[in-house]
This record gives C-alpha cells, structure tokens and sequence, in this order.
C-alpha cells in the first residue's frame, strides 16, 4: 500500500466516512454517496485504505500500549465506535500527529506542545518567545548569535550591546536582526517576516539577494526569492496576548490556525472552506472560539468524543 500521506482534505473527507459508516446509521442515499467518492478519486481510495491498514495495526496490537489505551477509553466510545474508534485512535495518534508534527521537532533544544507558549532568556539577554507547536534551535558562538527555527513560530526580541549579528536560520534563508522586535513563522510555502520595530534583513538560502524589511511590513521568504513586501496584518503578534486576529480570512485558514492550539482533529467540509470571516478568537480556550462561528457564519460544530471535531453546513 502507498503510504505517502494524503492532503488534509482527503483525510478530512476519509475519515469522516469512517463516521458515517461506522454509526451503523447509515442511509442508503449516504451509502451511495460514500461508494461515488471512493471511486472518483484514486487519493481517495488510498486514504480510506490507510485508515483500514491503521484499523488492522491496533486489531494486531494486542496486549500493546495502544490496544490497552483503547481499553481504558470510555465505554461509551467503544460501544458506539467499535472499531471506528480503533481507527480513529490510530489515526489521530499515528497519522494526524505525524502530519502536523514533524518527528525530528523532537530533538530541537526547545520544543512546545500544542496550546503552549513559552518564553526563553537566551545567553545575549535577547528574549524569543515560542508558540504552540514550535521547535527551535540555539546555535551561538564567537561570531555570531544565532538561532535556527525548526517549525511553527517566534517572536524575538533582541538585546542590545552584542556586537555579534543575530540571525534566525531556516530552511528558506537567513534573516538577520537590525537591532529589533520581529516575528518569525514557518508556512506551508515559505517563511513568513513580519517585522514590528525597527528592520530586518532577509537573505534566501538559495540567492545572492537580500532585502531590507521595515517597521510595519511583512514578507514571504522561499529558498529562491523573496515575494513582494506587503503591510503586516493587524494583529499579527497577538497570539502573545492569548487571540487570534483575523480579517476576511478563509474558514479553512482560520481553522487551521485553530487547530495550531488543540489536540486531536480539527477539520471543515470542502463546501464552506471558502467562507469567509473576521474577528478576535481565544486560543487558550479552542473550543469557545469554534462555538463563536455559528451566530456569524451558517454552520455547526461537529464533535465527536473530545479528539473529532468538524465545522459543517449548518442543517437547514
């Protein structure tokens, strides 16, 4: 079987035919439904059959930690998920972690869990605080200061009176401080610099180009080119006070975003994906953010056990 993994939205869409069919109310119309879009896609095929070979994994596991998890899990699950929620467990615990978790974030010398912020006191007095699901590296010596951010997000502050330059290394490029306060995330397409006081410099990995970026801009940096400056987004940095600020974001980015900040799946219906909305969300509490969603957008929150949760069509 190809186990490379699938896009979110196949696993989104897999797993919520695992739901339907496993609840064992399923009607023929959605019995249908469901063996149209097996066959439609070959990704679609394949992602159901991952699903299956996680479902035999745990039915094989036995006496192992996993299969004793499942045994602890509510009585309630196991009645009304059977091996539904074998699957599900698997996925979530092998499938859905690994994707949104590279395994070598483990080793970096600073790593935070999902929903945790920390903040760090390097050797120069520089302050760097990490995000939820961020990992980062602290690379200094005699010639410079110097810091490598694995996943997820930053914000540094540097200190002054270190004649040593300061850099933030990823895998897009350097970007080297200019005696400021910045921020720092790593993107699906590239390394996003939004600058907030002072300038930074930005240098791709792969060219001989570098970039000043002010105070108030924000650029998208890839290991070829930096893309155009643009204004930074209000409220960029205000994951810091605990809110997630957006303005006529997708649902589905927004979501993800959320996701960022909770355990287990967090996933939105390819037909309202493209809706779009703007406002302030807590996240140190996902949950209450996901029940802001219905009075503004014609939706419902799909939860199953505290692990599955799906933002759908609202019913009319």
């Amino acid at each position: 079987m190809n186990r490379a993994p699938v896009s979110s939205q196949v696993l989104d869409e897999a797993i919520h035919w695992q739901l339907c069919l496993g609840s064992g109310d399923a009607s023929a119309g959605e019995q249908a439904e469901f063996l149209h879009w097996h066959a439609a896609n070959a990704e679609h095929a394949r992602a159901w059959a991952q699903l299956a070979g996680l479902d035999q994994q745990f039915i094989a596991a036995g006496s192992a930690p996993a299969r004793r998890a499942l045994l602890r899990s509510p009585r309630r699950m196991r009645r009304s998920g059977g091996l539904l929620g074998l699957v599900l467990v698997g996925a979530l615990a092998l499938g859905l972690a690994n994707q949104q978790r590279p395994l070598n974030d483990w080793l970096a010398d600073e790593v935070t869990a999902s929903g945790e912020q920390r903040d760090l006191l390097l050797p120069d007095s520089t302050h760097v605080r990490l995000n939820s699901r961020s990992a980062l590296d602290i690379e200094f010596d005699p010639a410079q200061r110097r810091i490598r951010l694995r996943s997820g997000e930053i914000l540094v502050e540097t200190a002054h009176g270190d004649p040593r330059p300061f850099v933030v290394g990823t895998e897009n490029g350097d970007l080297r401080a200019l005696g400021t306060r910045f921020l720092v995330r790593a993107e699906k397409d590239g390394t996003r610099l939004v600058v907030l006081q002072s300038a930074v410099a930005a240098h791709p990995a792969q060219t001989d180009d570098e970039r000043i970026i002010k105070e108030g801009q924000q650029v998208l940096m890839r290991r070829t080119q930096l893309e155009a400056s643009q204004p930074a987004a209000v409220g960029a940095d205000a994951w810091v006070h605990g809110m997630l600020v957006v303005e006529n974001a997708r649902l589905a980015d927004l979501l993800e975003q959320l996701g960022e900040y909770r355990s287990g799946y967090l996933g939105v219906a390819p037909e309202i994906a493209d809706l779009r909305i703007s406002g302030s969300f807590p996240l140190r509490n996902s949950d209450l953010a996901l029940d802001a969603l219905p009075p503004s957008l014609p939706v419902r929150i799909e939860r199953h056990t505290g692990w599955w949760t799906r933002v759908v069509p609202a019913e009319k």
